[in-house]
């Protein structure tokens, strides 16, 4: 068997309808950039990943004019939800002659603020693993599960973790997992629960957040701002 290589996986096909922006979000400028740039720099300055690939939508009239300097490959295969855009990303992954023991790390485009140490640190967690993992972060607050507007029930906070991405996976353990699972599994990371493995929890920094609602636009603003 070759070497396992690592290739990151972006999908991009979403217009982040929650954001409250006039473009799709992941090319809303934050600390004079498009947010997009920010993930994809990181990744690129990650020595371990052999390739960076970003999935968008078909029509998608934005990459080129705001991503120019963009040297990876881009797909335009990307679907309605999530795990439509990872699995025609892993399918365009394969046909560029990625192996099914290949590694994939698949990173929310509005995740702008990851570090490279943090993926790196993945990378090397993960890479001997029979599963692999993800980057998250244990619940700090108190939980409530609630009916409505009031809560009914606490929840134990040391047995819950946030997760995060990138989320490593085996390309073809992960392309197995997507088809069983279906579009609705918002993770990768589920998928392969599904299919009856447990993924390791890799700790990551709370400033890994994924730029959701428009008041974090300005969060992750103030925090690349302040970076050296």
């Amino acid at each position: 068997m070759t070497l396992a290589l690592c290739h990151a996986l972006v999908p991009a096909a979403g217009v982040g309808s929650r954001a409250g922006q006039p473009r799709p979000k992941q090319y809303v400028a934050v600390a004079d950039r498009p947010l997009m740039v920010h993930t994809l720099d990181a990744l690129a300055a990650v020595p371990a990943i052999a390739s960076v690939n970003v999935v968008v939508a078909p029509d998608d009239a934005w990459f080129e004019v705001e991503v120019p300097a963009f040297a990876g490959r881009l797909i335009r295969r990307g679907g309605a939800t999530r795990a439509a855009s990872v699995a025609a990303g892993l399918a365009a992954l394969q046909e560029a002659g990625a192996a099914d023991h290949d590694w994939v790390l698949v990173h929310d485009a509005a995740r702008c603020l990851v570090r490279p140490a943090w993926i790196s640190a993945l990378i090397d967690v993960c890479r001997d693993d029979a599963v692999g993992g993800l980057l998250a972060q244990p619940v700090a607050d108190t939980l409530k599960e609630a009916e409505g507007q009031r809560s009914f029930r606490t929840a134990d906070r040391s047995r819950y973790w946030q997760a995060q991405t990138p989320q490593m996976f085996r390309l073809g353990l992960l392309r197995r997992a997507l088809a069983a699972a279906g579009e609705a599994v918002t993770d990768e990371a589920s998928a392969i629960e599904a299919l009856g493995h447990a993924p390791l929890l890799v700790p990551c920094s709370l400033e890994n957040f994924k730029v959701t609602r428009p008041e974090d636009f300005d969060l992750a603003d103030r925090l690349l701002r302040s970076r050296p």
